[in-house]
């Protein structure tokens, strides 16, 4: 007999069947609930409400693991590359050498975006931040690119894919630049994904630029890390707007307008924020300490927790290694990363912050790096969608592959009840 939860309401029994996921978790169908009942459930943030079947991620937040499709994420940070990860994720399983070799030239093939963009780009002021310009520069993709994807092809779906992550790195890049008040730069075939984008970041014109592979190897984990993360709220928001069945191009630039918020993506740059506060405050560490431990003090730690993590973030010890070995490579000597070294020691040793899983997470470790590598603070979210945009991508073809219904929450009117319209001279 398969698993049911019996609703019992005004004398009557409903059985709301149980699912149950490859990971073993469990889930109650409401589907027919308000056909059979009238009712709606209250699930304020979605917290407790599977929107969608997905096989693409899996998290546990207590036991503090992450799978893209079934492989850990110790396992690929280790032994894969982002461009691995990319394939995977949106393929489904990881590729062959041909199959590899293939993907990378389809992806160079659309690796470049039209003059016509650096007109849009131009028409921003210096001031703008970096994720304002990338959402809108993406949107305008559809404009450059207005044929519909026609999702029964597979062909179709993976064009428009390889299409996005040839010309993305272009486009984060030229935010940068602009930030900089560097001319725009375009891709070189020789480079891998990483590489190449490093280079779209960083390059003068006239000048040679080094290839750290340390560095390297440092962005290219964080982009894994980043790739996806089931559905959080920018996932959650490219599946509910490409359910409406608009494009590839408008869905992904609504998902970087949900990431750019500092409880989401922004939390890497909300981290150099509160490290660059602490210094210009004097640099005591102490003090801000003992302000998160206030309970009365409305100062919270940046970085530290994870809403879903509720013991330790996996992808945090992962990227700890890279940040270590960056700064040790680079021999920096920044007192904003000091006082970032300080509060880890202090929240991986202090009993107040272990007791409560107050761990350095992710974000936390990428601000860091990001730092370290002289990127902007205003341009770490915008990396951040740079190793979100495959996970999104996967997230839209999924929703529209399973031909998903348009999004439609309910809600529980608490405004006026009905009442008659008075004429402006009586009221």
């Amino acid at each position: 007999m398969s698993d049911k939860v019996i609703l019992n309401y005004n004398g009557s029994e409903l059985d709301l069947p149980v699912s149950t996921g490859s990971m073993d978790e469990k889930a109650i169908d409401i589907s027919k609930l308000r056909s059979a009942t009238g009712l709606i459930t209250m699930d304020p943030g979605y917290k407790n409400t599977g929107s969608c079947e997905s096989k693409i991620t899996f998290l546990d937040g207590e036991e503090g693991k992450l799978m893209y499709r079934g492989y850990p994420i110790e396992q690929l940070a280790e032994k894969s590359s982002f461009v691995e990860v990319m394939y995977l994720l949106i393929k489904g399983n990881l590729p062959t050498q041909a199959e590899l070799d293939k993907f990378v030239n389809d992806i160079n093939e659309y690796n470049y975006v039209s003059e016509d963009l650096i007109k849009i780009l131009d028409a921003f002021p210096s001031s703008a931040h970096p994720m304002g310009v990338l959402t809108s520069l993406t949107a305008a993709l559809s404009a450059f690119n207005p044929k519909c994807v026609d999702v029964s092809s597979e062909e179709e779906m993976y064009r428009a894919a390889v299409t996005l992550l040839g010309k993305f790195p272009v486009l984060a890049s030229w935010t940068q630049r602009k930030v900089k008040g560097l001319p725009v730069n375009y891709s070189n075939d020789k480079l891998s994904y990483v590489e190449n984008l490093y280079q779209l970041l960083f390059k003068k014109p006239g000048q040679e630029l080094d290839l750290d592979p340390v560095i390297i190897d440092a962005l290219d984990k964080l982009l894994i890390l980043h790739a996806d993360h089931e559905q959080n709220c920018s996932a959650s928001t490219v599946r509910l707007v490409g359910s409406s069945h608009a494009g590839l191009f408008a869905s992904i630039s609504a998902g970087i307008s949900a990431l750019w918020g500092p409880l989401h993506g922004g939390a890497n740059q909300a981290v150099l924020e509160m490290l660059e506060d602490i210094k210009n405050d004097g640099g005591d560490v102490e003090k801000y300490l003992a302000k998160a431990k206030d309970k009365n003090d409305p100062f919270r730690l940046m970085g530290f927790g994870h809403r879903v993590y509720k013991n330790f973030d996996p992808r945090a010890k992962i990227i700890k290694v890279a940040a270590d070995n960056v700064l040790e490579k680079l021999g920096i000597n920044d007192p904003t990363l000091e006082i970032a070294k300080k509060l880890e020691k202090a929240a991986l040793e202090d009993e107040y912050f272990k007791s409560r899983n107050l761990y350095p997470n992710v974000d936390f470790y990428s601000g860091i790096i990001y730092k370290a590598l002289d990127i902007p603070t205003e341009m770490f979210t915008v990396m951040f969608a740079v190793g979100r945009l495959p996970g999104w991508i996967a997230q839209w073809m999924e929703m529209r592959q399973n031909n998903e219904p348009i999004g439609r929450p309910r809600q529980l009117y608490t405004g006026a009840p009905l009442r008659d319209y008075v004429d402006i001279e009586k009221r």
